[in-house]
């Protein structure tokens, strides 16, 4: 596939800087694959649209404290150049981390981390690792309590770049709440971005859900800084995908393995969820498991899962929208993409939604 075939013109102002309020007031494009008709609803009109017996499954990582900002040392003190970087995961005591200026900085370099709140924390840069920097907190603290003082929200660079054109700033106390679905257990971090189609949902949304008869089931898929990655290559099959590590507790193996009931579908919120689920073998073993997935779903895969699927409207030339076109039909996506656009929907992360129907 040619990636020109996952291109499409948006308008920088649809792009969402915010998330609208409350958060099930979102808009919802509902596409109709075998038909290719869409309809206009808003997210909080899901119960209505799903079935009795339908089994929703949502990812319940939590995001990280993951972006950070720091400053070089200048002659022993805070104060050089302005450095920034996502913290990708810990290794031992030490941090993997991706960080600007990586070709100008050197080993045994140490950098000033910033908070939101003025707190900062040194680290020592040990060696390169691949296209990041293996790193060494100075400072006598847990991951949880140094991420906490001195990460960030791990928003999408076109969010920064958008409120930036538009002279926006905003606390980061404000995203910590924003990029954070309802699902999110604190138990299950590890992820560097929100699966943002759960971002829609509130608690009056899903107990209408349940007062319905939906099945919930929980997954965690721990979204990694790949998802950020634009396509590089003129062919998409020649991507490198990136790597992503899943699990799923036996409660919810257990839920997927009796799946819907009579006359219910398997509805997955959001392509995190997708790709766990459409990772795993069918029928899906007996109890937990984990393991890790670097699967790229493009047209012409076939679905063993996913019935229904609500996502977010994703960038262009981007794994997202292939696996959209996968699951829609191209034709069927291109003219969702293109109907939004003219109803002026909110796009990305922070913006509006689509449900896909068979």
């Amino acid at each position: 596939m040619n990636i020109d075939e996952l291109d499409y013109e948006l308008p920088p102002e649809l792009i969402a800087t915010r998330p609208v309020e409350p958060r099930c007031s979102a808009r919802l494009l509902i596409v109709h694959r075998e038909s290719g008709r869409l309809d206009h609803a808003r997210v909080r009109d899901l119960p209505d649209l799903l079935r009795a017996e339908d089994l929703l499954v949502r990812n319940n990582t939590a995001v990280l404290a993951a972006r950070l900002v720091g400053r070089r040392a200048s002659d022993g003190h805070r104060g050089g150049g302005r450095v920034e970087g996502l913290f990708l995961e810990a290794r031992g005591s030490d941090w993997l981390v991706l960080l600007t200026q990586s070709s100008r900085l050197r080993i045994g370099e140490v950098l000033h981390l910033e908070g939101p709140e003025s707190t900062h924390v040194p680290i020592r840069l040990l060696e390169r690792c691949g296209h990041g920097w293996l790193v060494r907190p100075e400072a006598a603290a847990s991951l949880a309590s140094l991420l906490s003082a001195v990460g960030r929200t791990p928003l999408p660079p076109y969010i920064l770049r958008a409120r930036a054109s538009r002279g926006e700033a905003m606390p980061d106390a404000l995203d910590r709440d924003w990029y954070r679905t309802l699902f999110a257990d604190p138990d299950r971090a590890g992820s560097v971005a929100a699966p943002t189609a759960g971002l829609h949902f509130s608690e009056d949304v899903l107990r209408r859900l349940r007062e319905r008869g939906v099945r919930e089931a929980s997954v965690t898929l721990h979204v990694g800084e790949g998802t950020f990655r634009p396509v590089s290559t003129d062919r998409l099959e020649d991507h490198e995908m990136h790597r992503e590590t899943w699990h799923i507790d036996r409660e919810a193996a257990a839920a997927l393995r009796a799946g819907p009931g009579p006359g219910g579908r398997l509805v997955a919120i959001g392509t995190t969820t997708t790709r766990l689920l459409e990772s795993l073998p069918a029928p899906v073993p007996e109890g937990a498991a984990s393991g890790d997935t670097d699967l790229l779903i493009a047209p012409g895969f076939r679905f063993r899962h996913v019935q229904v699927l609500l996502t977010n409207f994703h960038l262009p030339r981007s794994t997202l929208l292939a696996l959209v076109g996968a699951f829609a039909g191209m034709e069927c996506m291109r003219a969702a993409y293109a109907e939004a656009v003219a109803q002026r929907y909110r796009f990305y992360s922070y913006g509006d939604a689509m449900l896909i129907l068979p």
